[in-house]
């Protein structure tokens, strides 16, 4: 039940912000064997000024069609982890010609308990979900 924030600089068209939303959908029902529906993701774009993605000393060159994933989920194995970094860089590779440095993810970890998907209510506790 992951929530998916994605940060990214304004100037991508429509079409291609449904395509990022969709693959990154679709690689995280895959790599973490989550139930279809369940789609929570928010785009933030930002001005150059207002993102600043430096490379960590890794010595990658970063375009101005980076992206960074923030994924707030349930624990994941690190198999589960890897295949997502793997298969969502892959897929916007392909699928966008966007190059695997321009993509940054970062996992925040959390349980049951930490979700209310409305009414007041901790639905994965009471049995509704």
């Amino acid at each position: 039940m992951p929530l998916m924030r994605i940060d990214l600089l304004t100037g991508r068209s429509e079409d291609e912000l449904t395509k990022i939303l969709d693959i990154s959908y679709r690689v995280m029902l895959g790599a973490f064997n989550a139930p279809e529906g369940d789609r929570y993701q928010l785009v933030t774009q930002h001005t150059p000024a207002e993102m600043r993605i430096l490379d960590t000393g890794l010595g990658f060159k970063r375009s101005e069609k980076v992206i960074v994933f923030s994924l707030t989920t349930r624990p994941r194995t690190t198999e589960q982890k890897q295949d997502f970094y793997h298969e969502l860089v892959h897929q916007l590779q392909d699928q966008l010609g966007i190059a695997p440095t321009d993509v940054v993810i970062n996992l925040t970890v959390n349980s049951d308990e930490d979700w209310s998907f409305g009414e007041g209510r901790a639905q994965f506790l009471t049995g509704e979900l």
